[in-house]
């Protein structure tokens, strides 16, 4: 049997507001306060992770706790259960000068999209 999503089953989840988020003990590899860089992955497949924050350094603001991790999901590769966390990244931080400074973007990323930094 696959874990994969099929046609039939997208109006229900949308309709139920069904979530990722899973009842699993998995430690999380980064705390709040934690300095971290989005990796800079390029993968074949899906993922979430966007381009502008490859590569950029943040911080992380909070642990939204345990979810399915998309990438290896929506591929049929299992749920591979991770942490999801708010990061903060400034916006001189991701466009350079262009970045109004003081303003940031918070963008929630798991386990596996981040190192430290």
């Amino acid at each position: 049997m696959t874990d994969l999503v099929r046609a039939e089953m997208i109006e229900p989840i949308l309709t139920t507001g069904a979530s990722a988020r899973i009842d699993a003990d998995v430690a999380p590899q980064f705390a709040v306060g934690d300095a971290v860089i989005a990796r800079n992955l390029n993968p074949h497949t899906h993922t979430r992770l966007p381009r502008y924050v490859r590569g950029k350094r943040g911080t992380v603001e909070r642990d939204h706790g345990v979810f399915l991790f998309p990438d290896t999901h929506a591929v049929g590769q299992g749920g591979k259960p991770q942490h999801v966390y708010s990061v903060r990244f400034e916006a001189s931080e991701l466009w350079g000068p262009d970045g109004t400074q003081g303003d940031a973007l918070f963008i929630d990323m798991w386990d596996d999209y981040l190192e430290p930094a």
